[in-house]
């Protein structure tokens, strides 16, 4: 005889779509109701509306049908309450009110900022490729946009105009090519919204997108910040002192003297500058082969060359990435040139810096690993 226990031991298999937890675990099953082989389910959902909940019909349905001696299932679905809602913010916090994990001295994730000294230089489309590439290596990696008045994150992986499913004042960040990505663009009215925030009102924003976010664990989550030397550049070092900093610049030498200043405010706030990457550099010509040098060259070393000079140790240029037409092309449809054109010599060296990033040159000594 089927018995309510051997339903719920198949949809603790179960995991919600945007929470990654068990439905059971998430007290999401209310009523199990089991007449002959014919199944009935309520399941309550964490809001109206939910944008899972075709995906959840399919998942439960599925792990249902696979207990002995149930041939249909009927689900029924409920919304929770005020109170179900908090005992879920409270169990992915693990009790504790709204922080930043990535600041706790626990954290196993790295937090890596992409920074320039000015804009147009391609920063943003790099972060959006880099954690793509860190995604298909098989890495957890989260996006968060912190370019408030520019933010373009959202259009380069694919989720103009969705908005996070938020649980009272906890919010799940979108997922596209597996990262999660946050931006101030999805909580506007209107894309077309300008944001006109000043200096303490814009870290409190900062604040509020990585601690009311649910990141779940992350292995790098890379921090697309505005060009130059304000307010968020500062706050990130505040916020999370561990965060580590790459700079972003063209072959440029005079692009090289205004990166030098995002790599130096860095310094200053005591965060660690790990690295430089050159953005548009040479690249094939399409119809002859010769390498054209659009933007000059020798940007990327010489900005790598005064940061090394400035924190006393080695600032290496990362990477080279060639001008792209797919690059731009792909950004411009929302699909990275890493899932579109993965061959491509773009794709290929913004793979080499991955390589580079996810291996430290540190010792590990001192570092809590998290074994229990």
């Amino acid at each position: 005889m089927t018995t309510n226990q051997a339903v719920l031991d198949a949809l603790s298999k179960v995991n919600d779509p945007e929470l990654h937890r068990s439905i059971t675990e998430l007290g999401m099953v209310e009523e199990v109701t089991i007449e002959g082989t014919a199944l009935k389910l309520k399941i309550l959902l964490t809001i109206s509306g939910c944008p899972m909940r075709d995906r959840l019909t399919k998942d439960i349905s599925a792990a249902a049908l696979t207990v002995a001696g149930i041939t249909t299932v009927d689900i029924e679905f409920g919304v929770m309450n005020e109170e179900q809602r908090a005992n879920i913010k409270k169990l992915l916090r693990n009790g504790r009110e709204s922080f930043i994990s990535f600041a706790q001295k626990d954290s196993l994730t790295r937090v890596i900022g992409i920074a320039s000294g000015k804009g147009g230089v391609g920063k943003s489309s790099l972060t959006a490729n880099l954690a793509v590439a860190a995604a298909q290596k098989g890495l957890r990696v989260g996006i968060l946009d912190a370019d408030v008045y520019g933010h373009s994150i959202p259009r380069l992986m694919g989720l103009m105009g969705q908005r996070p499913t938020a649980i009272d004042q906890m919010f799940i960040p979108l997922e596209s090519f597996g990262v999660k990505v946050v931006s101030m663009e999805m909580f506007k009215p209107e894309r077309s919204d300008p944001i006109a925030y000043r200096g303490p009102l814009l870290h409190r924003v900062l604040e509020q997108l990585l601690s009311d976010a649910y990141w779940g664990d992350l292995d790098i989550l890379f921090i697309d910040l505005p060009p130059g030397t304000g307010d968020l550049a500062i706050s990130l070092g505040q916020l999370i002192p561990t965060s580590e900093i790459i700079v972003v610049t063209t072959p440029q030498i005079a692009a090289a003297e205004v990166a030098e200043r995002a790599g130096r405010i860095a310094h200053q706030i005591h965060q660690r500058v790990i690295g430089v990457i050159e953005n548009m550099s040479a690249a094939p010509c399409a119809s002859c082969g010769q390498e054209m040098a659009l933007f000059g060259s020798g940007g990327g070393e010489e900005t790598a060359r005064r940061l090394s000079l400035l924190v006393g140790g080695d600032v290496p240029l990362m990477g080279k990435i060639p001008f792209s037409a797919q690059l731009r092309e792909g950004g411009d449809e929302g699909t990275p040139v890493f899932i579109n054109a993965p061959d491509s010599p773009s794709a290929i060296a913004i793979a080499s810096v991955i390589d580079s990033l996810v291996i430290r040159q540190d010792s590990l000594l001192g570092v809590r690993l998290g074994l229990a």
